[in-house]
């Protein structure tokens, strides 16, 4: 539970897909319905996921045609949040790592897909627990910190 939030009442996970070095990751934008905005994958953990890494594969598979990266690690970021349900919802962010020149298949969820360096991403992801997530990506990984 978190204090300010109340109990959480739904899980998600998102997944910065990279390659390094140096650190770059790809971004997805949001249709016009969505804001338009670029953020990670992400989405929520089904009932029928065995854990968090397995709903995260699912999702990167669902949305990028992804399904064998090259790695798959947790950073050990949980963000809750407030839902425009009212819901509590909590993220799992993950790194995973993939070719950079890996070229996704768009699902209906996005519009557009672009790699881009480390730094311009920090500049482009629309929610500020995306950009400090990409910061703690780069630290994992030994990289330059893309000021975040």
């Amino acid at each position: 539970m978190d204090p300010a939030l109340g109990p959480i009442d739904r899980e998600c996970v998102e997944g910065y897909l990279f390659a390094s070095p140096p650190l770059e990751l790809l971004l997805f934008r949001r249709p016009p319905s969505r804001g338009r905005i670029w953020v990670p994958v992400s989405g929520k953990v089904d009932p029928g996921d065995a854990d968090l890494e397995s709903a995260l594969r699912r999702e990167v598979a669902e949305e990028t045609g992804l399904a064998s990266p090259r790695r798959v690690f947790a950073l050990d970021w949980h963000v809750p949040f407030r839902a425009d349900n009212g819901e509590t919802w909590r993220l799992h962010a993950y790194g995973v790592e993939v070719d950079r020149s890996f070229s996704p298949r768009l699902s209906p969820e996005h519009e557009a897909a672009e790699w881009v360096p480390a730094t311009v991403a920090v500049g482009r992801l629309h929610f500020a627990d995306n950009r400090a997530a990409v910061g703690r990506l780069a630290e994992r990984l030994g990289e330059p910190s893309p000021n975040v």
